[in-house]
């Protein structure tokens, strides 16, 4: 018997691989070992992006047909290189470039050569592949623009880095991701699901069919469909009226939190990012660091607020029993106190209550407010935690969790922070009271001030700001749907609202009016430093709105950010006024005001530095 024994293992072992063998070859590939066959040629269907639609149904983002010219280094023969190059109108370097590019990242694996044909350059092409062996033509779809505004709230498509490949495996190297914007927060629903072909190779390298005729090939799946809640027409309005001017527009829905407009200026048109000229185009955007127009400026510059925070110093100051709607202030056109340099105020001096301090906006009677909230128990660092959670409570501080892919936290200042930063002294409210009129230490962005404005209008609540409105088949996450609350109790918004009410009565924006409509707003001047040649240079004073209408049941809340702009009423305020009036009644009647606005440049502003008043913030 031992005789046979390893007769009968040889046996066995050689009927156990046949077998293996025979089950791979025949009843189970796998998937994953198609993948690392190099006798099988992988060919991927790429899927349509889902098409993206506003709030009224109009479609802003659709797809046109694209075509890439693929190669497989280890496969190129000898070629014509000049005809090639002409076709792809290329010249030998490039070609020469992107070859071994492509041969760097695998001999043996597919790469993007040339990426974008058109549809004419392709038809021309596709007849003489057959006599450049080691390429081939994939065909893919690219976004195609419906509209030339919202750059940057629909973002753009481009190539994938290698993080990203390495980091995700559904992307391999020359797929296309979304890039800011709508385009990158809902990458995973637009981009649908890529279809495979396995092509059997026989050993010449040649292609000789679907492998076990298409068995494991999968079909594309289609992106979904999302629709913003942007309303495109008001956003085409308000990038007008921003035309030659920087700044930022963020309109939101009180009731819900949807955005309505998100305007950053300059801006550019959408068109310019798609195609073969995309990559010129956007490295001109990029190195443009004067106007910066791929700088979303409504969700990332930070600014002091000036005197739209007012309205929470007025809140804060009820909430803690600092002051009631009926304290008032005699205001000499400046707050003196503890010795220093009066602060001036330029609301036309006399007896002020809360209604008028803050319809007149002035600067003595929030200075007594905001000294009174910190200093009224002689705990300044208590008090000052307490101050700031109350800010905090409106958005203030936070990235808001909103859906789009950039931001900033913006700065409110706390007991702590203020101990980090007199470590020396014993501060109080005298110290920072700067902070009274939009000042000092606070950081908001346009979105910030916005979501502000909404909670006062919804009288205490908000509900996260969000760019997206529906689906396809899919639900919101509830997040959108739920209220914040704030801090303050309900009672305390009613005076505060009818004094932004009455900022357009009687107060600062008086001449800003809209027939028909009740408007509550308040106008704000923040004051603008740099350094030029190291020394700190003051130039003209931006120019700051918020407003919501109308004052019961508001559809409508809006920040207006202008660089340069003067006092806030000048060019925000107006910008305001035409953009609550455009949304709210669907056409504009101040036909005057929209000339002066739209015929107005501040180029000349930006190119030149200035010297005005110093502290001027209450307009």
């Amino acid at each position: 018997m031992r005789q046979f024994l390893l007769f009968i293992t040889i046996i066995l072992v050689g009927l156990l691989f046949l077998s293996r063998l025979f089950y791979l070859q025949v009843y189970s590939p796998n998937t994953q070992s198609l993948f690392e066959d190099n006798a099988i040629r992988k060919v991927y269907d790429y899927p349509k992006r889902g098409f993206v639609y506003d709030r009224n149904g109009e479609l802003l983002v659709a797809n046109q047909p694209s075509y890439d010219v693929m190669v497989i280094p280890r496969e190129v023969k000898a070629l014509d290189t000049l005809e090639f190059c002409s076709l792809l109108h290329i010249d030998k370097e490039q070609f020469l470039k992107q070859y071994n590019k492509a041969r760097h990242y695998s001999p043996r694996l597919p790469s993007v050569f040339v990426s974008h044909l058109s549809k004419e350059d392709y038809a021309v092409l596709q007849e003489k592949m057959r006599k450049f062996e080691g390429f081939y033509i994939q065909k893919r779809s690219l976004r195609e623009y419906q509209t030339s505004i919202g750059a940057n709230v629909l973002g753009f498509i481009a190539e994938v880095n290698q993080a990203t490949v390495d980091k995700n495996a559904y992307y391999k190297r020359g797929d296309l991701i979304g890039k800011q914007g709508v385009e990158l927060s809902y990458e995973k629903e637009l981009r649908g699901t890529k279809g495979i072909k396995f092509i059997q190779k026989d050993r010449f390298n040649r292609n000789i069919g679907p492998y076990k005729d298409g068995k494991f090939d999968t079909i594309p799946v289609q992106g979904k469909d999302i629709t913003i809640t942007i309303d495109a027409e008001l956003q085409a309005y308000g990038e007008l009226l921003m035309q030659n001017k920087r700044g930022g527009i963020v309109a939101i829905e009180p009731a819900t939190g949807e955005i309505l407009t998100l305007v950053s200026a300059p801006t550019y048109n959408p068109n310019l990012l798609v195609g073969r000229k995309r990559s010129k185009n956007y490295t001109k955007l990029y190195t443009d660091t004067i106007s910066t127009p791929l700088i979303d400026r409504g969700l990332l510059r930070m600014h002091e607020p000036g005197s739209p925070f007012k309205a929470l110093i007025a809140l804060t100051a009820l909430q803690e029993n600092a002051i009631t709607p009926n304290t008032t202030v005699f205001c000499t056109g400046a707050y003196h106190y503890g010795g220093r340099k009066p602060m001036g105020c330029h609301c036309g001096g006399g007896k002020r209550n809360l209604n008028l301090g803050i319809a007149k906006s002035c600067n003595s009677y929030f200075a007594n407010a905001f000294r009174k909230t910190i200093d009224k128990d002689g705990d300044a660092y208590t008090a000052m935690n307490t101050w700031s959670d109350h800010i905090k409570s409106f958005g203030l501080g936070d990235f808001l969790g909103y859906d789009l892919p950039i931001g900033k936290k913006g700065n409110i200042p706390d007991g702590d922070y203020y101990n980090k930063w007199y470590p020396d002294f014993r501060w109080g409210a005298t110290t920072i009271i700067s902070n009274a009129i939009g000042q000092g230490e606070v950081l908001v962005t346009p979105i910030q001030l916005a979501n502000m404005t909404a909670a006062i209008a919804n009288r205490g609540h908000y509900y996260t700001p969000h760019i997206i409105k529906t689906i396809e088949n899919q639900k919101l996450d509830l997040k959108y749907t739920t209220p914040k609350y704030t801090s303050i109790d309900k009672q305390h918004f009613e005076p505060v609202v009818q004094g932004l009410y009455d900022v357009y009565n009687k107060g600062t924006a008086h001449f800003l009016q809209v027939p028909g409509i009740e408007i509550c707003g308040k106008t704000g001047t923040a004051e603008n430093f740099t350094k030029i040649d190291s020394v700190r240079t003051q130039l003209t004073d931006h120019s700051i709105f918020i407003a919501f209408a109308p004052k019961d049941n508001p559809k409508i809340a809006i920040a207006v950010f202008v660089e340069n702009g003067y006092y806030g009423a000048r060019w925000a305020g107006r910008i305001t006024s035409l953009m609550i009036e455009k949304y709210i009644k669907g056409e504009v009647s101040l036909k005057y005001m929209e000339k002066l606005v739209m015929e107005k440049s501040l180029e000349e502003e930006y190119a030149k530095p200035y010297s005005g008043e110093p502290f001027r913030i209450n307009y």
